[in-house]
């Protein structure tokens, strides 16, 4: 919820205390209170704060992460950029939504990403960062420097074959309806893309001392939302065109080289082993049924017998 940071933020902005907000308002000081606890709050409350606070359409928590709006407005332009020039480096074959969607949406992401790795927020935007991306050689050479904006460029990357490899085999059975898997902690997947690139790049544990712990959170979840979408696919008979957990267990770039060939139809005449399982249950169902009823035909159900020995080899 994000009624919280909307209550600080318009504190900070009017530098008066809960009982003067809240007088304000319109409402009283408990109701302050119960926001700042993450009591849901109405959209035309959330606009008036948005108003009192002046922050716009920024979402709140990213606002005091970054320190203030104006921080936040630089960080989101610098975000903003990575993912321009990430995206343009893709070699999936796929989009990648999330680095051309809701840039608001990326910065939330992204900064609460980072706080569960445990990495502290920003005191300020680094004056280093605050260059013209139109001079590449220079604005790269700020981004290697800057802890934060090296991480985030590493996520993007990683987020460009993760997001491949789950467009190539995941995403239409998300948006399968009659899957029905957004009724499922599996609509959770796509989502949670961001926080699973995270998973797939190299960090100094001391600049990010929860990484650890972020990880191993993340894919346990993830290997609990796929074993939910194998299952529904395999009772609704619906093929796996890959195995789905190389998603948890694969590097960012061998997810983007699966990706890939996917994208070139290189994987047209592949067929995931559970096919093949599945067709012999299937056919192994048949001969139970069948086979009863060709004994019983031929009036010799009462005298056969299966000899077991018939099946070994040597």
């Amino acid at each position: 919820m994000i009624s919280d940071a909307l209550v600080e933020l318009a504190l900070r902005a009017l530098s008066c205390t809960q009982k003067e907000l809240a007088g304000q308002l319109g409402v009283s000081p408990s109701q302050i209170t119960k926001w700042k606890k993450g009591e849901h709050m109405s959209l035309d409350m959330e606009k008036k704060l948005r108003d009192v606070a002046m922050i716009g359409e920024l979402d709140p928590q990213f606002i005091l992460w970054a320190g203030s709006y104006e921080e936040a407005v630089k960080w989101q332009k610098l975000i903003y950029c990575l993912a321009e020039m990430t995206h343009e480096n893709a070699e999936t074959g796929y989009v990648t939504d999330p680095l051309q969607g809701d840039i608001d949406i990326l910065c939330s992401k992204v900064s609460r990403v980072l706080t569960d790795m445990g990495i502290k927020p920003p005191k300020s935007f680094p004056e280093e960062l605050d260059v013209d991306e139109d001079d590449e050689e220079e604005f790269w050479e700020a981004v290697e420097k800057d802890n934060y904006a090296n991480i985030i460029y590493k996520i993007f990357n990683a987020l460009n074959n993760v997001y491949g490899f789950y467009a190539a085999y995941i995403s239409d059975f998300i948006y399968d309806e009659e899957l029905d898997l957004f009724e499922t902690e599996a609509g959770n997947i796509e989502s949670c893309l961001v926080a699973l690139a995270a998973c797939k790049i190299e960090v100094d544990t001391k600049l990010a001392p929860k990484y650890r712990e972020f990880k191993h959170n993340i894919l346990k979840d993830y290997e609990e939302w796929l074993n939910i979408v194998k299952d529904k696919a395999f009772q609704a008979g619906i093929p796996l065109r890959a195995e789905l957990l190389k998603l948890v267990y694969n590097s960012g770039d061998n997810l983007g080289l699966e990706a890939e060939a996917e994208s070139l139809g290189f994987n047209s005449s592949r067929i995931h082993p559970d096919i093949y399982m599945n067709e012999l249950l299937v056919g192994m169902r048949v001969i139970h049924q069948v086979l009863p009823a060709i004994l019983k035909k031929l009036e010799i159900d009462k005298e056969f017998e299966l000899d077991p020995s018939a099946f070994r080899i040597g």
